[in-house]
């Protein structure tokens, strides 16, 4: 009984992320054509900010507490696994072609694909570390790590929700700016978001297999969204002429994030 009440919180908490992508997805179809540059910078500084926030206190902080008995030490797997985090995600940079919204010049290897096609990949790129990061959180769960609970997973997996609403949106109204119908543009929003779940079950079955390594896998999320959050959210909320507004928003998504992970945790 108390494993499939388990499975359960897992499957749910797994699917919240994508929910929020689809929902954001969905805008356009009650939204004008295109968002204001004010709102996408508001939009990608407030993603930035719950992303920031997860990545210290959903991430960073427990990979260090599960490390407490290597003493002074205790900062090598967070440290490590940070690092291979920033070097993974730096590698798919390299290796997929994609454009993010709101650039003329394509990222990655050469190649044929259209434009909305790159623009799907880059957000698809995006949304990789988020999913593991909500898949290393169920398997320290159900491992019963006694740092991890199913509320801080919750947690964790509500806030990737919440700033996965603005960027479904970020997403579809540009593919439809860019002239493909409706249907077209919200399919694309929500295909971008397919690789959460399917990112945190393959994380989820490689950490049972090396429990002992979960402090590096978690610090391996956070790696990879700190790379998410600094080579795109960032540039993204700076865009053109100087504004507070990203800032603003970095700040509000920071601080939700950070209410809702140490509530709920």
């Amino acid at each position: 009984m108390k494993g499939n009440f388990m499975l359960i919180n897992i499957f749910e908490g797994i699917l919240i992320p994508f929910v929020g992508t689809m929902l954001g997805a969905a805008c356009v179809f009650f939204m004008r054509k295109t968002l204001s540059k004010l709102l996408q910078r508001a939009l990608a500084g407030f993603a930035a900010g719950i992303m920031v926030a997860a990545s210290i206190w959903s991430l960073l902080i427990p990979a260090i507490k599960q490390s407490e008995n290597r003493g002074t030490l205790s900062f090598v797997p967070a440290v490590v696994g940070f690092w291979f985090g920033i070097l993974f995600l730096l590698a798919l940079d390299h290796l997929i072609p994609h454009l993010h919204v709101g650039s003329d010049q394509a990222e990655g290897p050469k190649s044929k694909l259209g434009r909305t096609t790159m623009m799907v990949l880059a957000v698809t790129l995006h949304n990789i570390p988020e999913g593991m990061a909500v898949g290393v959180m169920y398997a320290g769960f159900l491992a019963e790590n006694a740092q991890i609970t199913a509320t801080s997973a919750l947690a964790l997996s509500l806030g990737i929700a919440i700033q996965n609403f603005p960027e479904g949106a970020i997403i579809s109204m540009p593919l439809r700016a860019e002239g493909e119908s409706k249907r077209k543009a919200f399919l694309g929003g929500v295909l971008s978001g397919v690789v959460e779940p399917i990112g945190a079950v393959m994380t989820i079955l490689a950490a049972q297999l090396v429990i002992p390594a979960l402090p590096y896998l978690l610090s391996f999320a956070a790696g990879a969204m700190l790379y998410v959050v600094v080579e795109e959210l960032i540039p993204e909320m700076s865009q053109g002429q100087h504004s507070n507004i990203g800032t603003l928003f970095f700040a509000l998504g920071f601080s939700l994030m950070m209410i809702l992970d140490v509530a709920q945790g």
